[in-house]
């Protein structure tokens, strides 16, 4: 492929902003979010030994360790598209001409935006819901369902952001004289 699938950020200044404040968003979160996996890594692995060595009955860890994880792919998952990291079919891409290839990602961008947008609008209801329900698990540590729900919501959101910067860029390109 003779052109890079990343959209040019930099074509205009107000999406060069933009993109400046997602970049530092996506920085502020990966440690956190590296920090989350370490731990939810140390939790299993702490449960796994009091089980079987000691006869340790475990009810929490599970649910710790599935929040750390939650956490941890949503609000990372900005960072990923921004790098344009996640698991794409690159088959047809070879095939096709540039001109193709570039509508291609902007419909992909497109498609993948509305999803993630109203996959955000559904997590902002859950947490709200949960929030003023005071809804929590059923678990005997019964810890409270916003924390899931609003990790999944500011990921969601974040996702969405890139998804509609790396479409805004692509439309300025697209729109431009080459």
């Amino acid at each position: 492929m003779s052109f890079d699938p990343r959209p040019a950020l930099s074509a205009t200044p107000a999406l060069a902003a933009c993109d400046r404040a997602l970049t530092l968003i996506n920085r502020a979160v990966m440690l956190p979010c590296m920090l989350a996996l370490i731990g939810a890594a140390g939790i299993l692995t702490y449960s796994v030994a009091a089980r079987y060595f000691f006869k340790i009955p475990t009810d929490w860890q599970d649910e710790a360790a599935v929040f750390l994880l939650v956490g941890a792919t949503f609000v990372s998952g900005a960072w990923v598209q921004a790098q344009r990291g996640h698991i794409g079919i690159e088959a047809l891409a070879g095939l096709l001409p540039d001109a193709v290839n570039r509508w291609r990602l902007m419909l992909v961008d497109l498609g993948s935006s509305v999803f993630c947008l109203f996959f955000a609008w559904k997590s902002w209801t859950l947490l709200a819901e949960a929030w003023r329900e005071g809804q929590t698990t059923t678990s005997s540590w019964g810890p409270p369902l916003w924390l899931p729900y609003g990790l999944m919501t500011i990921g969601m959101c974040l996702v969405g952001l890139q998804l509609l910067l790396h479409l805004a860029a692509r439309l300025t390109t697209l729109s431009r004289p080459r």
